[in-house]
């Protein structure tokens, strides 16, 4: 598939800021299951490039000059292509798979985590990360504005509200509670071919979304959408891996002084087949 996507985001400050740096992962790599045509990052400022440890694009962006706002402009076109029962066909990568069955803040399992892991009797099918996934669902309602982004999976679990982002925490903590290793994937999903309505409620012309990434012995790394039941194919586009969200998040930043921040983010993303 062949997606267009803009993503644009405003801060505004109560009062000046006097400094600010910005680490943003919002920059997508070529790999087995996309392909970068065309991507680009307008920013107030000179953006310094790297890769992070999980072999994500990073960009650091500095401001050591009064402001009261920031704009970013992100935007291209890559091509997707469909995966088979969510196998990734990327290989480990660069962190040991041990890595990712230790638990974070945002993943650490409680009790009620742990019954739920175990609500599935074999996760070693892609189609068992399904019905975990069915089962996170039903427990956890997809309802925007109830969750935090320092909210955890235990938290999630309890309230038995969420998005996409404690869904995928909730299915981390569930794979790591069992030994299995599960990593976080940021990105960005086209909705035209989605049919859970709190996506096309939520973002009619496209999302920045979370998912998660499981490794099967034997099978290797299986995409999975916890939100939708589904498997992460060719709708999606990655950006970033991580343990959580903290070490995926699209921008994180530290600033002196600004009081107040205001926040405004548009993402439009479109579809067409391949030719």
């Amino acid at each position: 598939m062949y997606l267009t996507i803009r993503h644009d985001t405003s801060y505004r400050y109560e009062a000046t800021v006097h400094y600010s740096i910005q680490q943003l992962r919002l920059t997508p790599s070529n790999g087995a299951s996309q392909m970068v045509r065309r991507w680009s990052i307008d920013a107030p400022g000179k953006l310094d490039a790297t890769f992070d440890a999980y072999g994500n694009v990073l960009h650091t962006l500095v401001i050591n000059k009064p402001h009261s706002e920031i704009r970013l402009h992100v935007g291209g076109e890559v091509d997707t292509i469909p995966l088979v029962d969510g196998f990734l066909p990327d290989g480990v990568g660069p962190i040991p798979l041990e890595h990712f069955t230790c638990s974070t803040r945002l993943t650490e399992a409680d009790a009620a985590v742990r019954e739920l892991a175990q609500s599935v009797a074999a996760l070693d099918t892609s189609s068992s990360l399904i019905a975990l996934s069915e089962q996170i669902v039903q427990r956890v309602k997809y309802t925007p504005g109830i969750t935090e982004v320092t909210s955890t999976a235990a938290q999630a679990l309890e309230l038995g509200n969420g998005v996409c982002q404690d869904h995928a925490h909730l299915m981390l903590a569930c794979c790591r509670a069992r030994g299995i290793p599960a990593r976080y994937v940021s990105g960005y999903i086209e909705p035209g071919e989605v049919t859970h309505p709190e996506t096309s409620a939520v973002a009619p012309n496209g999302a920045s979304h979370a998912w998660v990434d499981v490794w099967l012995e034997g099978k290797g790394w299986i995409s999975v959408d916890v939100t939708h039941a589904s498997f992460a194919s060719e709708i999606y586009c990655r950006l970033a891996v991580a343990r959580d969200y903290e070490a995926a998040a699209p921008v994180r930043g530290r600033r002196i002084g600004g009081l107040e921040e205001q926040l405004k983010v548009s993402v439009t993303v479109s579809g067409q087949a391949a030719q």
